[in-house]
């Protein structure tokens, strides 16, 4: 803790006591409760708080529902308003409903805070220019030009003086320890003092003067209770968003939200009952904290220790600090709200327009109201994106239309639905995929009626649902689920044998040495292995033949039958051994399709080439010759282990004299890549090589005469492809490089 927490301590004091003081003055609040919440935030706060982190004070989003109950009620009232706020925070932390406040849109937060500053900044920077800042932001914004005009005063240099420290002091070398506002309230202070300016200052004795126990406050209940409920939930939501904001930043333990809530909940308490203002989780000093290398909660509670000392102790140095100054800092503080980060991301995922309303509505009419239609307008983003559907037609080879329903299909989107099928004409075949996670009536008759419809112009249509059989259910009158189901996906044969783990692939039993055994233990089988068995069961490659067996053969057969007796094929596919590259899967080939050549490095070795290798030789010829192939595709892939052996010079085959030989039929690709220049599409030099690679093979095929004459003639193509296997995406060689093969249907 000596190590870490107590320098950050320090440092969080340091700016916890400008922002306090400065908060206080912007609600209209004594100055000393603005320290009391910064002492009751670390004391309480930091060890009752579910953050090891987070810094909890007086917050400057709160500052506007502070000043406008403490006009409404006054400054007692808003106390006990405070302290009915902590209880109710107690309650929803024990009812664990914290992480319900994280459903609330970030937009609508952000904007909150972002029209929060905006209103700080146009109130304070009337005080730095001399002026008193008007009721409504409006307001303030209209006299702004004639503030500016007209005062130029001593507050108007102490108030520029403390935003140009504010903005240059970070930027100076050595110095940035000291905190920013620290700096600037130093310097404002002493320049004042020895210049002897005609200013306002803070006074703190006064604040004592007017600490206070908490009152009832008096009016409408109604306007009381929503009161509570706003301060609970604005503090309670900004210390929940902070928490999660301060895991981000560091390693150590990740925040209790609910642990959190309820320690809020006590601070607010115990804040009321002293007379200090509303206490949250503070970015600011939450971030400072960490940077300055805090790993538990104990920074927290000694920064509310020092704070404590410097209000008993050295209360009197805040009377040298001038109140423009701190109205600087504020419109400092209030622009710095309006995260410009913020507004990028939301933009990246079109929440930009909630942020943008937010903050207008609470700078033109109000926090509260702000927030309710800045929670409105997401709602109806959300609902919008919820019922989106995404229709798409087109036609296919074969004169078959295609048609790819996608999203939720409601009554929203049946103008879409019914205009996009109208584009398809009367009598032709239709292939309707429904990818839907709902459908409701309406969208159900459109759809049903547009069917009837169709087929009665003799048109065919077939439907195929991904999900669960909406438009199926619907048609025979059963109820539907309102629940997603998940996809009606095929058999996965694809998978790899580790992702099939679990599935019945690993329980098949499978008959050896007379006996039906299982495949694989069930897992809690503590009987031992079968009598008779090897040690370890069956391998999986027997499962996949069983399971073969059982599902696949049965479907597979009728067509496998009529191949039996001639292999027919117009495709040569040359290969890498890699296990990780499946011919049959990248071009969704089935059997009878490839005439399959796989090997090392997907080499084909030239004309005449030494060392001597007939079997690549011998699948060429009896493709070309006896098969009649059309076409031969060189397949390359990324990260080739033959490639990075060719570039070892014989390091990595050392010991493997089969190996090394057969890789020298790789020399002319690496003379090739060592002539090639870099365009700048590759991902690297090595993934240049394994591409290079594709188009050295299609020139070693073409040393083949065969094959050559063929190619001449125009019977023959020689096709370049390359898979990336990281991205799962195929590449197709053409006279400008690899381009990516793109999707038929999305």
């Amino acid at each position: 803790m000596a190590r870490h927490d107590l320098p950050a301590s320090l440092v969080v004091f340091l700016v916890a006591i400008p922002l306090s003081l400065g908060i206080a003055v912007t609600c209209g609040a004594p100055l000393i409760a603005g320290l009391v919440a910064a002492v009751v935030g670390g004391l309480v706060a930091g060890a009752l708080g579910g953050s090891a982190v987070q810094v909890s004070g007086p917050a400057a989003g709160l500052a506007l529902v502070v000043a406008e109950l403490v006009r409404t009620y006054g400054w007692r009232a808003t106390c006990m308003i405070t302290l009915f706020a902590g209880v109710l925070q107690i309650v929803l932390g024990r009812f664990k409903v914290a992480r319900t406040a994280l459903a609330v849109s970030p937009a609508v937060v952000h904007g909150m805070l972002a029209g929060v500053g905006v209103v700080i900044a146009l109130s304070q920077l009337h005080v730095v220019l001399g002026g008193q800042p008007e009721r409504s932001a409006l307001e303030n914004l209209i006299q702004l030009p004639d503030q500016i005009v007209h005062n130029h005063s001593h507050a108007v240099a102490v108030g520029v003086l403390t935003i140009g420290m504010l903005l240059l002091w970070p930027r100076l070398p050595r110095v940035s320890v000291v905190p920013a506002p620290l700096a600037a309230l130093t310097v404002a202070a002493l320049t004042a003092g020895v210049l002897n300016w005609d200013i306002a200052r803070a006074d703190l004795s006064k604040g004592f003067d007017e600490w206070a126990t908490p009152a009832m406050p008096v009016g409408d209940w109604h306007g009381i209770a929503g009161a509570v409920l706003l301060v609970a939930l604005l503090a309670g939501v900004e210390s929940l968003l902070c928490s999660v904001a301060a895991d981000r930043l560091h390693e150590g333990p990740r925040a209790d939200l609910d642990r959190e809530l309820t320690g809020q909940g006590v601070a607010n308490l115990v804040s009321g009952a002293l007379g200090g203002l509303p206490v949250a989780g503070v970015i600011v000093r939450t971030t400072t904290n960490v940077k300055a290398g805090a790993r538990s909660r104990w920074s927290a509670i000694l920064h509310g220790v020092w704070v404590l000392l410097f209000a008993v102790c050295f209360g009197w140095m805040v009377t040298l600090i001038p109140l423009e100054a701190l109205a600087a800092l504020l419109v400092f503080i209030g622009v710095r709200m309006v995260n410009l980060g913020t507004v990028r991301g939301l933009h990246g995922h079109g929440e930009l327009p909630v942020y943008v309303l937010t903050m207008g509505a609470v700078v033109v009419i109000g926090l509260a109201e702000g927030v309710l239609i800045g929670l409105g307008l997401a709602a109806l983003s959300a609902l919008r994106r919820l019922t989106r559907v995404s229709v798409q037609v087109r036609l296919e080879p074969g004169d078959r239309w295609h048609v790819l329903v996608t999203g939720s299909l409601t009554f929203v989107g049946v103008p879409k639905l019914t205009g996009n099928l109208r584009a398809i004409p009367e009598g032709a075949t239709v292939d309707l995929d429904l990818n839907v996670d709902f459908m409701d009536n309406a969208a159900f008759e459109a759809l049903h009626g547009w069917r009837l419809e169709h087929e009665r112009a003799g048109g065919t249509i077939v439907i195929d649902e991904i999900h669960a059989e909406w438009y199926t259910s619907a048609a025979s009158g059963t109820r539907v689920s309102s629940a997603k189901t998940p996809p009606q996906l095929p058999e996965r044969w694809w998978l790899p044998r580790a992702y099939r783990r679990g599935n019945p692939l690993s329980t098949i039993p499978i008959r050896h040495k007379g006996r039906w055994v299982p495949s694989r233990a069930e897992p809690g089988d503590t009987a031992g292995p079968t009598p008779g068995t090897q040690p370890g069961g069956v391998p999986d490659l027997l499962a996949g033949t069983a399971d073969f067996q059982r599902r696949t053969a049965p479907l597979v057969r009728p067509f496998l039958t009529r191949m039996a007796r001639r292999q027919e094929t117009s495709h040569l596919f040359i290969t890498c051994a890699d296990s990780r590259v499946v011919p049959s899967l990248i071009t969704a080939s089935g059997p009878g399709d490839l005439f399959t050549v796989r090997n090392v490095g997907n080499f084909v070795p030239r004309y005449g080439a030494s060392p001597a290798d007939d079997s690549v030789l011998a699948a060429v010829e009896h493709a070309i010759s006896v098969l009649g192939v059309r076409t031969i595709t060189v397949c390359g892939h990324s990260r080739c282990g033959a490639m990075a052996a060719v570039l070892s010079a014989g390091e990595k085959t050392a010991g493997l004299p089969g190996l090394g030989r057969w890789l020298r039929h790789g020399d002319h690709t690496l003379a090739r890549y060592i002539r090639s220049e870099d365009t700048g599409e590759d991902e690297g030099p090595f993934d240049r090589l394994c591409r290079i690679n594709v188009m050295q093979q299609l020139d070693n095929l073409r040393t083949h005469p065969p094959v050559a004459r063929l190619e001449r003639a125009g019977r023959l193509q020689l096709v370049g492809m390359y898979f990336d296997i990281g991205a799962a995406r195929v590449h197709v060689l053409s006279r400008e490089g690899f381009t990516p093969v793109a999707g038929v249907r999305s």
